[in-house]
């Protein structure tokens, strides 16, 4: 039987056109996500070449004035792409992964972003998540709207209820074939993303795959319980279609469009604002109480005391400091709402599957909000410990030649892995969803 109804639904064309294009968009988004990670790796690589050239270029210009010197250099701070990266995109094309920063004021520098093409940031990227997340609904939709609705158009379902030993099952054989269809389709495209972008076979991969096996058993679920209402063809794909597009479409946009005025991040103006205001009114201040505030932040500098006469770099770069500590309030602010935001969004995604697998994808694939803010955070760590070795040696009157400059290399910032159990938790609300669709389609079949 299982044999008669996979070659009755094979030689549809129209099913052997939408497994086609969806292998072909599957392929085209690998593609686009080795893209993403080739030019990555290589921005890191040229990185790492410019850096040094970089330093002594400025160390030959300026290497008998060391505040001066460091007024120009740029030390980099690198954020790595996963392979995974390549399935899910995330934040990364919006949020850089290499920070050039000096030892000036950190709050005008760590925000900046690499120049991209507006149009391209609109528009996104067709990753492996985005064909998943959205086209995988609607194959199963495409596949499944008529399964039960043909047999009663067409005047044989009278047969099947007679002769068939359990309708249930009749139903549920045309239906495995559909699954089984879908979820070889979706292990293909899961091996050529592997050997592509020589993702490595471990947990992270295999969690991605398994939530992507309980994702599209959520969809047949769903489309086998509007099915067996019993309803014509045409009524099934209209409101699998209605639900497709709540769900992925309306649900999400109207969530965005209340987190945005629930947590408003007027913050973001404000901490440009007091970070600039913080540092250029200080000319116009006294040199003094400039560098009382700063020896209150750092005393153990106090000892190089309150030169005051003229232009020096103790000064100056109390200044800058002073940008940072005067925007710290807002910036403090900025972080708690956005904070806020990522776990509301949480929240939220627990009740829609689409939502919760592509938070899921980005934290396994590191490039969720919440690993750039850790990113931002480490970034605060790195330039603090620039500062602090750099400070004694500027306010010393030191020149370029008492630092080792070839030690200065680009540093690589090291994120915190998921331990197992937090892993496996991430399955929860995935089963979840799964189950209660197939509580109620048992309910629903057990009347039908």
């Amino acid at each position: 039987m299982y044999r008669l109804f996979f070659l009755q639904f094979i030689r549809s064309r129209a099913v052997l056109a939408s497994l086609a294009l969806i292998i072909l968009l599957g392929g085209i988004s690998i593609g686009i996500g080795q893209q993403f990670l080739t030019q990555k790796k290589a921005a890191i690589d040229q990185v790492e070449q410019y850096q040094k050239k970089h330093l002594e270029r400025n160390v030959s210009l300026h290497k008998d004035d060391l505040g001066l010197l460091l007024y120009y250099v740029k030390f980099a701070f690198v954020k790595s792409p996963t392979n995974l990266t390549g399935l899910s995109i995330g934040q990364s094309d919006i949020n850089p992964n290499v920070q050039r920063i000096t030892i000036k004021n950190l709050e005008g520098q760590r925000y900046d972003t690499d120049l991209v093409n507006p149009t391209n940031l609109q528009s996104g990227n067709l990753d492996l998540s985005f064909v998943l997340i959205y086209l995988f609904p609607l194959l199963a939709i495409v596949f499944t709207f008529n399964l039960l609705s043909e047999e009663t158009e067409t005047g044989t379902w009278r047969l099947v209820a007679v002769q068939a030993p359990s309708k249930t099952k009749y139903l549920l054989a045309k239906l495995s074939i559909r699954v089984l269809l879908i979820y070889l389709v979706l292990v293909f495209l899961f091996i050529m993303a592997k050997v592509v972008l020589s993702i490595p076979l471990d947990v992270h991969f295999m969690m991605v795959l398994l939530l992507s096996l309980l994702y599209v058993a959520f969809w047949f679920t769903l489309c086998f319980f509007v099915i067996s209402f019993r309803k014509n063809s045409g009524f099934n794909a209209l409101l699998l279609l209605s639900i497709w597009l709540l769900l992925l479409i309306l649900l999400p946009a109207g969530i965005n469009v209340y987190l945005s005025n629930r947590y408003p991040v007027p913050e973001a103006l404000t901490t440009m604002i007091s970070q600039r205001d913080g540092y250029h009114t200080k000319w116009d201040t006294d040199k003094t109480e400039t560098l009382q505030k700063f020896y209150d932040h750092y005393p153990q500098f106090k000892e190089f005391g309150y030169p005051t006469e003229g232009f020096n770099w103790t000064w100056y770069y109390a200044m800058q400091q002073m940008g940072d500590d005067e925007s710290a309030k807002d910036t403090r602010a900025l972080r708690q709402k956005i904070k806020e935001r990522e776990a509301a969004s949480k929240r939220f995604s627990a009740l829609l599957p689409n939502m919760q697998l592509q938070l899921t994808f980005n934290q396994l694939a590191k490039t969720s909000l919440a690993q750039h803010l850790n990113f931002l955070d480490a970034t605060s760590a790195f330039h603090e410990e620039l500062r602090l070795f750099f400070y004694p040696l500027i306010f010393k009157g030191e020149s370029a030649d008492a630092i080792a400059w070839e030690d200065f290399e680009p540093e690589y910032f090291v994120s915190q892995r998921t331990g197992y159990k937090g892993l496996w938790r991430l399955l929860v609300p995935m089963l979840v969803a799964c189950l209660l669709m197939s509580l109620c389609c048992m309910v629903k079949v057990r009347r039908l």
